[in-house]
């Protein structure tokens, strides 16, 4: 009876040693580097190393390709990786359902939001979300570069405009009203458009995305939605810095109106082209796809959902059509 204990104990540590060098895999496939996965989960390099090893001895298979500068799956520690996510997170999923975790989620939870939509909607509300969820570790990231959630160790990030990774899950959050305007200096030196076709002889702030293109204007003009190329001597690549641009006079913005209604009531800022109607920027919750939607993001997305709902009301169905990505803002 000593010697089977003593077996069952043997296999349990085994079976727990075995868990955590798939822990240690998954990690190490997602951050591109033995360093990054140890530091992540509290080991040292080394530990994270022979736990590889091991783990390729054990399969007989060499699962990861290493070089000086990055780690990368062999086409078999791909095929490996992607059983070893879904076993893990049908793990998650099962000691989530046994702590009742989905009435109280706890733990870190990294988030990436655009600067403006962080600090003038959703942080003014967060002290809501910490009441309602206290066991959430809540890490908020502000940027409007398009993040890689998977090496960065990101749950999930909040973007204005359409998505484009078909790698990532899309959860619409908001459809936010638009307005182009100039402030009344530019208008007072250069006029003020009477037509979209106009705008081709206007001065506009640029807004440049990650890959270096311009957005353009967007306006419906006899119900069909067009576009207008933005052309200025002024480029920027962040939301912040897109408004400001406008109020120094350096040419005409397109951007949500929550942005500027300030401004624009106390004359700092003009609307123009009022007439035709700008398409509305919808603002969407990213997260890998091939991970199940753990409790933390699904609570911490309704959350914003919500937010979003009370501050530009409900979601319309068509929410997702605008046929070009504009900036974050």
């Amino acid at each position: 009876m000593q010697q089977n204990g003593q077996h069952c104990s043997m296999s349990l540590n085994n079976a727990m040693d075995r868990l955590t060098s798939l822990q240690l895999f998954t990690r190490i496939v997602e951050a591109g580097s033995f360093t990054r996965a140890a530091e992540g989960l509290g080991i040292p390099r080394a530990t994270a190393t022979h736990a590889i090893k091991q783990l390729e001895a054990s399969l007989a298979t060499r699962l990861l390709e290493r070089s000086t500068r990055h780690v990368r799956p062999t086409p078999e520690g791909q095929a490996f990786y992607e059983r070893c996510v879904f076993i893990l997170d049908e793990l998650c999923e099962a000691e989530s359902s046994l702590r009742n975790v989905a009435r109280s989620p706890g733990g870190p939870l990294r988030v990436d939001i655009s600067g403006t939509q962080a600090s003038r909607i959703l942080l003014p509300h967060i002290a809501q979300f910490h009441e309602r969820y206290p066991r959430i570790a809540l890490t908020v990231g502000c940027s409007d570069r398009l993040a890689d959630l998977i090496s960065e160790g990101i749950d999930c990030v909040i973007r204005a405009g359409t998505p484009r990774d078909s790698a990532l899950v899309a959860r619409p959050l908001a459809s936010m009203p638009q307005v182009i305007c100039a402030s009344p200096a530019y208008l007072s030196a250069h006029g003020i458009p009477s037509h979209p076709d106009e705008l081709a002889s206007h001065q506009a702030v640029r807004f440049v995305s990650g890959n270096g293109s311009d957005y353009p204007f967007e306006l419906y003009v006899d119900q069909a939605l067009r576009t207008f190329p933005a052309k200025g001597w002024m480029a920027v690549n962040d939301a912040e810095s897109y408004g400001v641009c406008a109020l120094q006079g350096c040419g005409l913005v397109q951007l949500p109106r929550y942005h500027v209604e300030d401004d624009l009531a106390a004359g700092r800022l003009v609307q123009v082209l009022a007439q035709w109607q700008s398409p509305p920027m919808a603002v969407t919750a990213l997260y890998p796809y091939r991970r199940q939607l753990s409790a933390r993001v699904r609570v911490f997305i309704d959350w914003a959902r919500h937010v979003y709902e009370e501050r530009f009301g409900p979601l319309p169905p068509a929410a997702m059509d605008s046929s070009v990505s504009r900036p974050s803002a």
